[in-house]
């Protein structure tokens, strides 16, 4: 049941997903979100093109370790502060929050110009340390109001915008630091872009409709650890909605891992320059806002569980699929154009890979979101969401760590890949013994089994 008021209930089939963009219940807090999401992919994938290829001029570190170094550092907010921004979207309006969100993220951009000015690495780092403080903050706050405006049959759809359009400003923003870090004077560019957004954003964030906050007497506790370790509690009420916020942590880790070493994975595996992250960007972004997009069609209006397992499942065989395929040898000479590469057929499996991996990706986590939403506690359901943000922070950290480990004591990205596509197969047995309403339901979209209830 929907715990707003406010919303006007519209019967399933009387609707499409996209019909939300031009409701001023849902287009803002798109638009809000997208722009914050272009954001930090512009700054944050520029950075790492700028480390990647330039790394001499920068630092004497190794390109794979600096990759890592700043996908972890963009995350670790994500775990430290995720509880204070559970609390503050549960205690206070999220329409004002995220106005508040929108002007830190115009102060933020200000500091990455003064970095850039002075070419300080440290202080560039740490305003990547900064845009992620800022999405931590933001993070309860756009999958908390969603319950709040949009109807119970419009959740599955609300969210697979949400995270096609996540993915399409991913595409968008990285194109446009990649194109603008090789420009000359790219540095200016890249703030000028990033600042002009910032303010976009915090206009778009003006229309948000009221979203009033479901514990206003709420004492914000400061304890970073109590409150941590309480908002997994919340989370923990329920098993359904605590799986499912492992499942979906474990995505975040899967994806974030992949995305992190394309750059790398480019230069040293596939010998190409940064066209090619590019494209393999753009199949893999295309890929999971296909399949969220996907969902909807799919589950007809409702949260269907079926889909899980079959997203899980294809995770799996292109993960290995693309494992396999890649080239094992080191990239010679100069980078090779991207007509040049895809005169092999190899790199046309990897992008195919790559694609269906990213659809299976998006079927995989949609009906989750929708899930943790639909059955968290109206009360708490931002603290909720923040567990869920802490555990991912808390995976894709480990998965960084992980990924810097392996590939400095000798080991190569094809075989970090191998070795994710494993261990989701674990993952998958695991949540889906535990919760067997995900196979049964994928069971029932099968015809193998009848209709049932659905476990609350």
């Amino acid at each position: 049941m929907n715990d707003n008021p406010q919303v006007q209930n519209s019967e399933p089939g009387e609707h499409s997903q996209f019909g939300l963009l031009t409701n001023r219940r849902f287009c803002p807090l798109f638009i809000t979100q997208f722009f914050g999401a272009f954001n930090d992919n512009l700054f944050k994938n520029a950075l790492v093109v700028l480390l990647t290829f330039q790394a001499a001029s920068w630092t004497t570190l190794k390109p794979e370790v600096l990759t890592n170094i700043a996908a972890g550092l963009f995350i670790l907010p994500f775990f430290l502060f995720s509880a204070t921004a559970g609390q503050l979207a549960d205690k206070f309006d999220k329409a004002r929050l995220a106005r508040y969100t929108k002007l830190l993220e115009i102060a933020i951009v200000l500091l990455a110009a003064l970095g850039f000015v002075l070419k300080s690495l440290p202080l560039l780092l740490g305003v990547l340390f900064l845009m992620g403080l800022q999405s931590t903050l933001f993070g309860p706050v756009k999958y908390a109001i969603l319950p709040q405006h949009l109807a119970p049959h419009e959740l599955v759809g609300g969210n697979a915008l949400v995270e096609a359009g996540t993915y399409v400003a991913i595409l968008l923003g990285t194109l446009a630091g990649n194109l603008l870090a090789g420009t000359s004077g790219g540095t200016v560019w890249i703030s000028i872009v990033a600042l002009a957004v910032a303010v976009t954003g915090y206009l778009a964030s003006r229309g948000i409709p009221v979203a009033p906050a479901p514990a206003p007497n709420l004492k914000v506790n400061p304890n970073i650890l109590i409150e941590t370790w309480r908002c997994i509690n919340f989370a923990r009420e329920k098993r359904s909605v605590f799986l499912s916020i492992l499942g979906i942590s474990w995505f975040w880790l899967y994806g974030s891992l992949f995305l992190a070493q394309f750059p790398v994975y480019t230069k040293v595996v596939l010998s190409g320059g940064e066209s090619m992250v590019t494209l393999l960007l753009a199949v893999f972004s295309i890929g999971i806002g296909s399949g969220s997009l996907l969902c909807e069609k799919l589950s007809r209006h409702k949260l269907e569980l079926g889909l899980v397992p079959f997203g899980a499942l294809g995770m799996t065989l292109f993960g290995f699929d693309l494992a396999g395929v890649s080239p094992t040898h080191a990239g010679l000479g100069a980078p090779l154009p991207v007509i040049a590469l895809l005169a092999d057929p190899a790199i046309w499996r990897i992008l195919v890979d790559l694609l269906l991996l990213g659809m299976c990706g998006g079927i995989y986590c949609v009906p989750l979101y929708a899930l943790v939403q639909q059955r968290s506690n109206p009360a708490c359901r931002a603290r909720a969401i923040a567990a869920n943000n802490i555990l991912n922070s808390l995976f894709m950290v480990a998965g960084a760590i992980f990924a810097a480990l392996l590939l400095t004591h000798g080991g190569n990205i094809p075989l970090l890949f191998m070795i994710v596509a494993g261990v989701n197969v674990l993952v998958a047995i695991y949540i889906f013994t535990l919760v067997p309403e995900f196979l049964i339901r994928a069971l029932v979209k099968l015809g193998l089994r009848a209709e049932q209830t659905p476990v609350p």
